[in-house]
């Protein structure tokens, strides 16, 4: 028997599952992570934060499964992208990671757009302008942090620093190179136009590997952080979202995968790449597919918001039934109708596709004195659905199908949030039941990686599908007159935002 550790370096939490060859979680075990947001639209997290938790996860998880450290077969690591990280000649970060909803180079990707045209642009890279390239920020750290820009001398992704911290090899992951902006999408290797677009020296990016390819081995400073054997194989790893949406069983044309996160994914398995400046473009974990996806800035983290700004009243209750904060609420709301007439726009971090507006904010459309907590919890589960829906109908012009849709990842507990997908899209949805999340594609990426497991579609084995949501036809009718109105709100407002950022 093999056993496999995967470790999710996600956006709220940090995630380590350790899984056998047979089909089984064997324990899963996580730690919270701090998001830091010093000025508007900054989103940054503490590395140093990461590997910390990483080290107590996996002591937590040979001890929480009864395995051996000498047992553990391989090891890989997930992380959500492109977050920047700059590294001095010793590995070490020289500032926190600006994370990839982080919308504070405006500036720099007006000035980034002057230097090629989008179309060129799109052409090479398979995506358009946004706020998640990597250039602009590298643009505003050289002008804003000079003297660690000075030092810098690698730049990687979260997941692609803890691999480089398991196994002392600097690296980046095929897909945070090229979400970052400078892979040429023919070739899948740095392209120099891209490079100089950027205005970077291109040895600052460190060498682009497969997900599943080994890129080292646990060094002896590794182990004793994390408990485990020095001399463990580690694979290069993969983007959060597309091991999520894998392990969903996203794998034929047009399965669609819904992940409530932190930040809202939403991804579409491809047969082909489709290059359109409103999308993000992704290599599947299985060789030769493609996930065009989407990504809104804020999805479960603009619920927190809410949560930590609108509930405070709400608090003692939830306790007394036993429930969480996001639990009660829901038991609450579920007795507010669709036909509440409260519009919530969740562009409190700017918005990525396929607006890719970093000057969106966040607006509550609507409120009068009959209206409460529960018309603006409401207001807020529509309105990342509403987001969501905004993909399919953005990945529908762009030629390509949905079929199947699933929904994944923390927010997925929420029969009421499923059911307002549901009806919100008019489409069935169906809950992935027992998915640990992106750690558990991660793990199995090591397996194949190392050659224990055989087969991609054996991830199958791992998951569960759960509940169906069938969409309820009145409501259905209701939301989709609401969806008009909530696309409409910012076409009117949209114009107002950038005036009211330079305030």
């Amino acid at each position: 028997m093999a056993y496999l550790i995967g470790i999710d370096i996600g956006t709220t939490s940090t995630i380590g599952i350790v899984i056998d060859d047979a089909g089984n979680a064997l324990a899963v075990e996580s730690r919270p992570v701090t998001l830091y947001s010093d000025h508007a639209n900054w989103s940054e997290e503490a590395p140093g934060e990461w590997w910390a938790n990483v080290g107590a996860i996996c002591r937590a998880l040979l001890q929480k499964s009864g395995i051996n450290a000498g047992d553990i077969a391989a090891i890989g690591v997930t992380g959500m992208l492109p977050t920047v990280i700059l590294l001095d000649e010793a590995g070490n970060p020289l500032h926190r990671s600006i994370q990839q909803n982080d919308a504070r180079a405006t500036d720099q990707l007006a000035r980034f757009r002057q230097g090629m045209a989008e179309a060129k642009f799109l052409g090479l890279s398979g995506t358009g302008y946004s706020q998640q390239l990597v250039g602009p920020k590298l643009m505003w750290l050289r002008e804003n942090e000079p003297a660690a820009f000075a030092q810098a001398r690698h730049v990687v992704g979260a997941s692609d620093y803890i691999t480089a911290k398991l196994c002392g090899e600097i690296q980046v992951e095929h897909n945070w190179a090229l979400e970052a902006g400078f892979v040429g999408l023919a070739t899948g290797t740095y392209h120099p136009d891209l490079i100089a677009l950027a205005g970077i020296d291109a040895k600052l990016l460190p060498p682009i590997r497969k997900s599943h390819e080994i890129v080292g081995t646990l060094t002896a400073e590794a182990a004793a952080h994390t408990g485990l054997q020095a001399g463990t194989p580690i694979v290069a790893g993969c983007a959060d979202h597309v091991a999520s949406a894998f392990v969903c069983g996203a794998a034929r044309n047009g399965d669609l995968v819904l992940k409530f996160g932190g930040a809202g994914d939403i991804l579409l398995s491809s047969d082909k790449p489709v290059a359109d400046r409103r999308l993000f473009l992704d290599y599947h974990i299985v060789p030769g597919l493609f996930f065009p996806n989407g990504c809104m800035a804020s999805s479960g983290s603009f619920l927190n918001w809410v949560v930590k700004n609108w509930a405070g009243g709400e608090l003692e209750a939830a306790r007394t039934a036993g429930l969480s904060i996001h639990q009660w609420l829901d038991s609450r709301t579920a007795e507010i109708d669709a036909a509440s007439g409260v519009l919530f726009l969740p562009y409190f971090l700017g918005e990525k596709t396929p607006l890719n507006d970093p000057t969106a904010r966040g607006t509550l459309v609507g409120l009068g004195l009959n209206h409460d907590i529960r018309h603006v919890w409401r207001a807020a589960l529509e309105g990342v659905v509403f987001g969501f829906r905004h993909h399919v109908e953005t990945f529908e012009d762009a030629g390509l199908s949905v079929t199947r849709v699933f929904a994944a990842d923390g927010g997925a507990a929420s029969d009421l949030w499923l059911q307002i997908a549901a009806d919100a899209l008019n489409r069935p949805v169906t809950r992935i039941d027992r998915h640990p999340g992106s750690s558990l594609g991660a793990a199995f990426v090591a397996g194949m990686g190392i050659g224990v497991l055989k087969d991609w579609a054996d991830i199958a084995r791992y998951v569960t599908p759960g509940r169906t949501f069938i969409p309820q036809a009145a409501d259905a009718v209701t939301l989709d007159r609401k969806y008009r109105l909530w696309r409409e709100l910012y076409e009117r407002l949209k114009t107002l935002y950038p005036e009211l950022a330079r305030l």
